[in-house]
């Protein structure tokens, strides 16, 4: 077995898995695995620069796992960066900070390597899984961006397109600051028409048509997840390998679109972070079903983290 730590700072979250892994049998034991909404992409749709507030919340999560790691011992470390980190133009200030905490680079990698390593983290374990046909099309819906990858035992194409909760949530329903609560009809379609636009690049890439299992990842679908088990509380290994169906998704999407932040909030498994950004991030996933004509999606809490723990042994 070998001790790795693999770290994913995406536009809303960053988190940490420490697990300790065996090539062999493809087993994967967790230690230590953790989530902190920081915002890293807060304005930078807008602005195209990662704010000193976000930098600075960021920084502090990346102390508190600097502590984990030493704790438990783990002789690798991969810091991958994805989208918000990408798009910034004061990106080296972020690499600089993450440098002198952790020790190491942060790798921001493109979307095709970030639609690799989440296929590679939600899929290592599904062979022969209840009859799930193949191919997978995996699906990573993040804050600032959504992978799209089809493979069976290996990948077969991807993309990465610029439509994610918090990317959709600031560009449509920020209004002097403050978001709209619920969002208006309008706002809801140029949502669906940014969403549309976004799946018709990623077809160019992707043969979305030809999957036969949709994998979902990240929080938004396992929010959703959470919501649609009715579970009192935020369940990871309830969650993991569950399967919504389409009418679930659609009925909680539509809760959401309608509900204020109270409600919102109000929902036992939603995380705080959450709250703003989960009915942009349901109406991805609803739109990502629509269109491939899926009738359910299979949830993985295991994602490009996991995938990122594998790529060190």
């Amino acid at each position: 077995m070998t001790r790795v730590a693999a770290i994913d700072c995406g536009t809303n979250s960053i988190r940490l898995l420490v697990a300790d892994l065996d090539p062999e049998s493809g087993d994967l034991k967790e230690l230590d695995r953790r989530m902190t909404i920081v915002r890293l992409g807060e304005g930078v749709d807008r602005t195209g620069r990662l704010a000193p507030e976000a930098l600075e919340r960021t920084f502090a999560a990346c102390r508190e796992y600097a502590e984990v790691i030493s704790e438990l011992g783990a002789h690798g470390l991969r810091f991958v960066a994805t989208s918000a980190s990408r798009d910034a133009e004061n990106r080296e200030e972020f690499v600089r900070g993450v440098v002198d905490i952790l020790g190491v680079r942060p790798e921001v990698i493109t979307g095709s390597q970030e639609a690799e390593f989440s296929f590679t983290g939600a899929t290592k374990e599904l062979a022969g899984r209840d009859h799930l046909e193949k191919p997978y099309l995996v699906v990573d819906i993040g804050g600032g961006s959504t992978e799209f990858v089809v493979g069976d035992d290996r990948v077969r194409a991807a993309r990465s397109v610029d439509i994610g909760c918090v990317r959709m949530t600031e560009r449509h329903l920020l209004r002097d600051g403050r978001i709209t609560d619920p969002p208006t009809l309008g706002q809801i379609t140029a949502i669906e028409a940014d969403i549309a636009a976004a799946l018709d690049l990623a077809a160019e890439t992707v043969p979305l048509a030809e999957a036969r299992t949709l994998v979902g990842l990240a929080g938004s679908v396992t929010t959703v997840a959470a919501i649609a088990l009715g579970l009192e509380r935020y369940d990871p290994s309830a969650i993991h390998h569950s399967r919504v169906s389409l009418e679930q998704v659609r009925e909680i999407t539509g809760n959401l679109l309608s509900s204020t932040h109270a409600e919102r909030a109000a929902i036992p498994v939603m995380h705080p972070g959450r709250v703003d950004v989960i009915a942009a991030g349901a109406l991805v996933l609803l739109s990502i079903m629509e269109r491939t004509g899926a009738r359910e999606v299979v949830v993985s809490e295991h994602d490009i983290l996991d995938g990122i723990a594998w790529s060190l042994v």
